[in-house]
């Protein structure tokens, strides 16, 4: 039975995830705690592991209750992210461990988040993907490939690449619990996913065999037109508008529906 397998959301962009039992889908479409924080430098531009790979090396956990960020690595520290002095504190020590010049802050975006494509919502794939990623790469991880695509929702009890399906002329859509989720666009994929996501190392030849398997498994319920390029993978969805504000849950039945 298909169903919602993990929620995952990113609390401050680039840093790592929160693993989450249900979440709130918020008025502007996204999950509730999703890319709620992000560095901004001084042109208002997010900041992320594009810019620095010093991200990856950062152990970092967010704790939604006390609004409080925590480094475990490469020192310990703690900053409350609640008032605008002390995210500007735990900007300053983040621009210096990521090895960043220029004045940066950290941006707060409660109602919508700081995600890529802001007329958007969550991102979405099946946990077959991530294992088939996980066997084009030696010692790459199921765990590892997650890391790597960082999605939002989860999908188990589907075979990989399900998430294709919902893009293209005459695309279903699905339903988890009580939300309909609409495709929108296949994810490109940036300069992130080919590094390590403990040491940040480049995977060797990791865009061209992404690219080659990408083509060769490409599944027959796809709409090739739908997609720019083989070097794509994840669900950019949305969610339509009545069905704001509702949650979202791990375990939650998930259908195809028209």
């Amino acid at each position: 039975m298909a169903h919602i397998d993990r929620l995952t959301v990113y609390p401050v962009k680039g840093l790592d995830r929160l693993d989450v039992d249900r979440s709130r889908v918020l008025p502007g479409g996204t999950l509730e705690h999703d890319r709620e924080f992000a560095l901004l430098d001084a042109d208002g531009e997010r900041v992320n592991a594009k810019q620095s790979g010093r991200f990856h090396a950062l152990s970092t956990a967010y704790d939604p209750e006390t609004v409080t960020l925590r480094v475990a690595s490469p020192e310990r520290r703690e900053f409350a992210l609640d008032t605008e002095s002390s995210r500007a504190e735990a900007a300053a020590w983040l621009a210096d461990a990521l090895g960043l010049d220029g004045d940066l802050r950290l941006d707060h975006s409660p109602d919508l988040g700081h995600v890529d494509r802001q007329s958007m919502g969550p991102s979405v794939v099946s946990t077959a993907t991530l294992e088939t990623v996980a066997d084009w790469f030696e010692g790459v991880t199921v765990d590892g490939a997650r890391r790597r695509l960082r999605a939002n929702i989860e999908v188990g009890g589907v075979p990989a690449f399900w998430e294709d399906r919902f893009v293209g002329a005459d695309a279903p859509a699905f339903r988890a619990g009580d939300v309909r989720i609409e495709g929108v666009t296949p994810c490109g994929r940036c300069v992130v996913p080919s590094r390590d996501p403990d040491s940040g190392e480049p995977t060797p030849e990791f865009r061209e065999r992404f690219v080659r398997r990408r083509r060769e498994t490409f599944p027959d319920w796809a709409d090739p037109e739908a997609f720019d390029h083989f070097y794509t993978m994840m669900l950019i969805a949305r969610v339509p508008e009545a069905d704001r504000g509702a949650t979202i849950s791990v375990g939650d039945d998930v259908e195809i529906v028209a």
